[in-house]
Formats: structure tokens, C-alpha cells, sequence
């Protein structure tokens, strides 16, 4: 079917068509319906009883293809390659649900997850499945307070962690940070299952702490237990504006039927495939396309621990690819742009065979048409940009490759997926025409594998989500529709700034300034203007070798701005820096730099990867005569 049937059959009967879709999964108890309308937003395959570790594991095992590999990890750091077969996997996720089981975990407890790239991070999150545990995976290497607060939010039972974490050229401790976080909660875990490994040996706290291996020694392995279709089966946390992170609540059963449906339709990934998504487990994208989805489709999955450049080098991808016969590989924008800023001409892509490769999918951030054109120059391949969040899942935009590729509009993620009826707004929450810049929502009930709600935050989840437009789902995005219904994200709804009453897209500008033959990598900002309201700022990372002036490449990007958007942009300032401020996950700290601009005091927020950078950004400003703020 196409992506023009599979979406008129959703349109016609939404009911009957994730009915159809939840044939793929294993049920104790099978759907009878599969929209209830009850909870905030509703809820989906509410009546069933189904664990999600069976579907993702133990199924396959009985389907006789236990000697498959299910998981490789490909560790440059420690020049290390290890594989897991499907049959290798069930039996280490039933060992280590037994070991929680004996430490007295039962169905509905909460269990912290502080783990590395390995593969150990998966069997402690499948192993919490397995016996309706429900999992709160927290960035390896999060700072203290910021464990401490999650701790105190999710009240877990047990935390499983690793001694260490291993980044280009150093070796991370996580156990003192999980100590200090333990300290500081009012919570206390009564139990902390702690991976050793060989690069650093943590101390352990007699009566707490418990060796990941000796706890499961000797251990009766667990059965996978049934849990209903609305347990939850994670809480993960993403930032909140009051500096209270929010735990979105996945539901089991609906995140089963779209992770299973996403695999073929989206990404054109079946059993057998190799699958990879170079993420981390501490975000969603790492829940989904590393964890559960590759694994609930039967496919293979990489946990790679390395990083785009540096490990060693920017061919470190197109090597994984060659080495594991990648099919489909998924990364952030930010990482082509990394590899791109390295090595401009691709040469490193030579040195492989690629030839595995069906498609780069891109997410996270706006991939801007200068990366995506690169990456298709350089590979051969589509690159398909897809746009979702941690709260959906799963992709709300895409381009179906398994579907049938649609033409690639270069800076749109595409058309919606079924679930999805995405609209963009005015103020007043009525339809705006197509090409208007706005706030983007979707029509409520959200599709089946999206959040189900805050944990322990409802009424935050209505006031965040669905109290501004009655009747929507608000993404926080902002962009427009194009007359084919194309969807265009151009920034999140704050990223929208207002220069002399007009409305405009620091998107647009960036995809401009991206534009630069120079220009590797960039952001815009608005800052405030006493005569204008705002002025946009904006901030380039050059390629390696330019060989043109830093003054002749401004006066190029902001002739290029006034041609493209024009002078209503009022574009006059453009700073060269190093590097930009990121999260681990690689998204533009945009918010804080707008502060730093401002002169407003912040916080240096507790998912930057390089704090230092920020000084540099307020080097930047002041030289360029802005009063820099106070951390």
C-alpha cells in the first residue's frame, strides 16, 4: 500500500486500522477495542494484558531464530566489538529480572537506569519489562543534583548503574555522581546493581550496593508478567521551563503497535535487517530505535559507543556501516554537520563500502538543506528528515520509506503518519492557510505509543499540552504547510521572533547562513532591541581550511540574508565562534544563549555537554558590544 492508502484507511476508521496493527503483536490477552476515551487525552488497547520484553525478546527465541544477532556493540573508545544473539539476550534479561525480582522488585516499582552505551543498558531496561518494573533511564554522566531530582520524582526501588562511562580520552566516574545524588535525595533506593568496569572499579557501600554479576548468581530466572495495556512502561524525563524536568509516562501496549508499525513503513526495516541509531539510551530516540523498536521488529540493533568525530576519526560511521551491513541509519543533523565541518569532501567516505546502506534518516533538530544536500552528494542515498519528540515517541512527520519513498522536499520532514492530524494555528487556535508561519499541534486523541501523561503531574501534563488550543495536542513547534501538504518545522514557537511586528523564522535565517560554501554549522537568535523588538544574531562555525576573511564571510551571509528573506529581517550581526553550546543529545541551547545576549542571569542547564562553551559565546557578544549576562 502506499502512503496515500495506508493514511485515507487511518482517516476512514481509526479504530479498525490500529486494530489491524496490533495483529503484529503478541498478546496475552488481545485487544477487544482499541480507543478508550478516558484520561486526558485518551487511551489506547486499554483491555489487553501483553509484556513488552516477550514481544521484544523471547517471541523471536520461540519463532526459531534464537541464533540471529539482536544486538552488536561497537565500542571505538575501547577498541571492543560484542555480540548478543536473540537466544544470548533472553537468557541475560531473565537473569537479571530474577536478580531484581530476588531484591524484591515487583510489577509497578520504579527502577533508575544510569548506564553507558553498552550493552547492559538494554538487558537492565528489558529486564525491568520483563516484570512490569517500570524503567526511568537517566543519561550516563548527569550531574548529581540532576539524578538527585529524578530520584526524588520517580522514587525507585533499585538503580542499576555502571562504574564508568568512556568519552574520547577520558574515563567518566558515574558511581561518586550516583553516590552524591543518593546523599542528596530525600529518597533512598534500597538497592544499586553496579556494572564494574575494567577502566575504573567503583567503591561500593556495604548493605546498598551490589555487584552486577554476583547479584545474579545463582538466581531463578524470571517468566515475562503480563501487565495491562495501560501500565506504563517507562517514565523518561525531558527539561521543563520551570526547571522541574517532566517524566513522560509511555504506555505499554500502544508503544508496541507504533514502534512495531514505525520499523517497515518508516525505515523499511524487517526481521533480520541491521538497524542502526547512533543516539544514546538516555533519550527517546535511544528508547525507541536502539532499545525496544529494532528488537520488537526482530532486526538487529547497534549500541555504538563513540562519537561522530574523534573515534577516531570522522569515518567512524561509514566504518560501522561497512563493518555490520547497516540497512537503515538514523543520527541527528548535528552529527552530519560534525563529520561534514571534519572532512568537507567526504574523502573518508572512500575508504568504505557503503553500499549496505538503503537510507540516512536525520531527527532531533532541523536539518537544514545544506546537510541534507552534503549527506545525498556524499552517500548516495536518500536522507530523510523526520520530525518527533520525546512526548511522541515515534515520528509525527516522516517520509514512509517502507511505503514508498515520496519526492524529498529538502527542509520539510515530510507529510503526517497515521495518528497524526497536524495542524497549524493562529493565536486563536483556528486554521491558518497554507504557507503561514505558526504554532503547530495535533488534533486530539494522540496515536497509540504517545505520551499517556506526566508521572505524577497530570495537572501539568493538561496546562503544558492541551490547554492553550481546545481540542489539540501543542508540540511547542512552530513552521507551515505548503500546498501539497508538506510540513516545514522552522524553530520551536520561542524561536519565533518579532522584528518590527513581523513574525519570522530563525529557521529561515539559519537555513540561509547554512547556505555559505564556509559555514559548517550555525544558529540564530533573537535578542532584544529597544527600536525593533528583536534582532536576529547570528553565530557561525566555520569549515576546516576556509580560506576567505572572517569579515568578508559576514558581509557574505548578511548580503545573503537581505537577498533571501530581505531587509525586514534586519540581519546586521553575524559572530564566528569555535564551537556552539549543545545538549549531550546535540541540540542548539538557543534559549540560553538569547539569555546570555540579553543580559539576563541563567542557568547553565544541566544537559550541556561543554560548559565552557557558553563563556565563549558571552566573549563573543561582548566583543561585539552586547551586555552579557551572569550565570
Amino acid at each position: 500500500m502506499t502512503y496515500k492508502d495506508v493514511y485515507s484507511a487511518w482517516r476512514t476508521d481509526p479504530e479498525a486500522f490500529w486494530l489491524a496493527q496490533a495483529d503484529l503483536i503478541d498478546w496475552d490477552s488481545a485487544p477487544t477495542r482499541a480507543y478508550f476515551d478516558q484520561g486526558p487525552a485518551g487511551e489506547w488497547f486499554v483491555d489487553t494484558r501483553v509484556n513488552t520484553c516477550r514481544n521484544a525478546v523471547d517471541r523471536h527465541v520461540e519463532a526459531g531464530r534464537g541464533d540471529q544477532i539482536a544486538i552488536i556493540h561497537d565500542s571505538p573508545v575501547t577498541g571492543q566489538i560484542f555480540r548478543l544473539t536473540y537466544t544470548d539476550l533472553r537468557d541475560r534479561v531473565a537473569r537479571l529480572a530474577g536478580a531484581l525480582r530476588a531484591q524484591r522488585v515487583v510489577t509497578g516499582d520504579r527502577v533508575i537506569v544510569y548506564m553507558p552505551m553498552v550493552p547492559e543498558a538494554l538487558i537492565a531496561m528489558l529486564a525491568c519489562q520483563r516484570l512490569g518494573a517500570v524503567h526511568s533511564v537517566v543519561f550516563g554522566g548527569f550531574a548529581a543534583h540532576e539524578l538527585a531530582v529524578r530520584i526524588d520524582d520517580a522514587q525507585p526501588k533499585a538503580v542499576i548503574a555502571a562504574s564508568c562511562g568512556i568519552e574520547p580520552g577520558r574515563v567518566v566516574a558515574y558511581k561518586p555522581l550516583l553516590d552524591r545524588a543518593i546523599e542528596a535525595a530525600r529518597h533512598k533506593p534500597d538497592t544499586c546493581v553496579i556494572l564494574q568496569r575494567d577502566q575504573l572499579v567503583a567503591s561500593m557501600v556495604d548493605g546498598r550496593d551490589v555487584d552486577w554479576h554476583d547479584v545474579q548468581r545463582n538466581v531463578e530466572p524470571a517468566d515475562c508478567v503480563p501487565v495491562p495495556g495501560n501500565h506504563p512502561a517507562y517514565i523518561l524525563y525531558t527539561s521543563g521551563t520551570t526547571g522541574q524536568p517532566k517524566g513522560v509516562v509511555r504506555p505499554t501496549a500502544g508503544h508496541l503497535v507504533a514502534l512495531q508499525w514505525s520499523m517497515d513503513a518508516i525505515y523499511g526495516i524487517k526481521a533480520g535487517d541491521v538497524f542502526w541509531a547512533a543516539s544514546d539510551v538516555g533519550w527517546v530516540v535511544g528508547h525507541s530505535y536502539i532499545c525496544y523498536a529494532p528488537l520488537i521488529a526482530g532486526a538487529t540493533t547497534i549500541v555504538f559507543e563513540g562519537k561522530p568525530v574523534g573515534t577516531p576519526d570522522a569515518g567512524t560511521f561509514w566504518r560501522v556501516i561497512q563493518d555490520h551491513k547497516v540497512k537503515s541509519f538514523f543520527t541527528a543533523p548535528t552529527a552530519i554537520r560534525a563529520v561534514k565541518r571534519e572532512d568537507p569532501q567526504g574523502t573518508l567516505i572512500g575508504d568504505y563500502d557503503i553500499s549496505s546502506l538503503q537510507a540516512l534518516f536525520l531527527a532531533g533538530e532541523r536539518a537544514d538543506p545544506d546537510t541534507v544536500t552534503w549527506a545525498e552528494e556524499k552517500l548516495g542515498v536518500p536522507v530523510i528528515d523526520h520530525w518527533w519528540q520525546t512526548e511522541t515517541g515515534w515520528a509525527v512527520a516522516a517520509n514512509p520509506l517502507g511505503l514508498g519513498l515520496l519526492p524529498i522536499r529538502k527542509g520539510s520532514p515530510a507529510v503526517p503518519m497515521p495518528g497524526y492530524d497536524v495542524q497549524v494555528l493562529d493565536e486563536a487556535g483556528q486554521p491558518v492557510p497554507s504557507g503561514t508561519l505558526g504554532p503547530i499541534a495535533v488534533r486530539l486523541p494522540l496515536p497509540p505509543g504517545t505520551l499517556l501523561t506526566l508521572w505524577n503531574a497530570e495537572d501539568r501534563f493538561r496546562k503544558s499540552y492541551l490547554e492553550r488550543f481546545c481540542g489539540f495536542y501543542e508540540t511547542g513547534d512552530a513552521g507551515y504547510v505548503d500546498d501539497d501538504g508538506y510540513l516545514f518545522i522552522m524553530a520551536r514557537t520561542d524561536d519565533v521572533i518579532n522584528v518590527a511586528g513581523h513574525r519570522l523564522s530563525t529557521g529561515a535565517m539559519e537555513e540561509v547562513l547554512a547556505s555559505h560554501p564556509a559555514v559548517a554549522e550555525c544558529a540564530v537568535i533573537g535578542v532584544a532591541d529597544p527600536l525593533k523588538g528583536q534582532v536576529p544574531v547570528g553565530f557561525l562555525c566555520l569549515k576546516k581550511g576556509v580560506d576567505a576573511t572572517p569579515d568578508g564571510i559576514r558581509d557574505e551571509v548578511i548580503a545573503l540574508v537581505r537577498d533571501r528573506i530581505g531587509p525586514v529581517a534586519a540581519f546586521r550581526t553575524a559572530l564566528i565562534v569555535d564551537r556552539l553550546p549543545k545538549t549531550r543529545s546535540g541540540k542548539i541551547l538557543r534559549a540560553t544563549m538569547c539569555s546570555i545576549a540579553d543580559g539576563q542571569t541563567y542557568r547553565v542547564p544541566a544537559t550541556i555537554e561543554e560548559p565552557a562553551v557558553l563563556e565563549e559565546i558571552g566573549v563573543a557578544l561582548q566583543v561585539a558590544g552586547f551586555p552579557i549576562s551572569k550565570t
